[in-house]
């Protein structure tokens, strides 16, 4: 009796160590897989952002929306930086071992850190833009982690009013109508090298919530600056 037992005994401790190898294999192929796609998002972010100096370590800030491209061909618009990483992290769970990075879906408009609203008609002028700013705002940073890293320390609120190059004005009042309005106004200005401004001034929300009026751009500035 003793010996059948110890048999059985053997044969529940063989089965126990058979499911904790499996559950324990399962656990790491999940945590490899959520790995696989935190480090998607982190990188694709950083590459989107270092391409020109835009986000809190840059010199410029994406005016959402924002529309960007899968290797697959497929797109998606953001909202906020939020839908963004959203979308990342979706389009690659559902897309495991496909290679490459989205890419930004041209126009897009960007804020300088002295106010002016510019929209960016291809990859090239992103680089032009880039080389504007200066400096290698990305070089001290690295890739992991940066999605915790991307958001500015402030957003805009709305409505603002933009002074365009011919002196005239226009009101836009929400993040949607600025686009709309500096790219209407640079599809019908080409040449143009003079950009739409911000009229000053403008209240800003901070990280905490608090609403904070800005004077001028050199406030702006500063207040940007201060962010890093």
């Amino acid at each position: 009796m003793f010996k059948q037992i110890l048999k059985f005994s053997w044969v529940f401790a063989l089965f126990g160590i058979f499911l904790f190898s499996a559950c324990n294999e399962e656990s790491m192929d999940l945590l490899t897989e959520e790995t696989v796609v935190e480090n998607f998002v982190d990188e694709s972010l950083f590459r989107l952002q270092s391409e020109g100096n835009l986000g809190r370590f840059g010199c410029y800030e994406l005016v959402f929306p924002v529309t960007i491209g899968f290797p697959d061909s497929s797109t998606a618009t953001a909202d906020s930086y939020d839908d963004l990483i959203y979308s990342l992290q979706e389009w690659k769970q559902a897309n495991p071992d496909a290679d490459g990075r989205p890419t930004f879906v041209f126009p897009i408009e960007v804020l300088s850190e002295d106010g002016e609203v510019i929209s960016v008609a291809s990859e090239e002028e992103l680089k032009e833009l880039k080389q504007e700013c200066g400096g290698n705002y990305f070089g001290k940073h690295e890739s992991k982690g940066h999605k915790g890293n991307c958001t500015p320390c402030f957003e805009m609120v709305f409505p603002i009013t933009i002074q365009l190059p011919d002196d005239t004005t226009a009101e836009a009042a929400s993040r949607e109508e600025l686009k709309d309005l500096v790219r209407e106004w640079k599809e019908a200005n080409p040449d143009a090298t003079e950009r739409p401004e911000i009229v000053f001034p403008v209240e800003v929300e901070m990280e905490d919530g608090t609403v904070v009026t800005v004077n001028s751009k050199e406030e702006l500035k500063e207040l940007r600056e201060s962010c890093n």
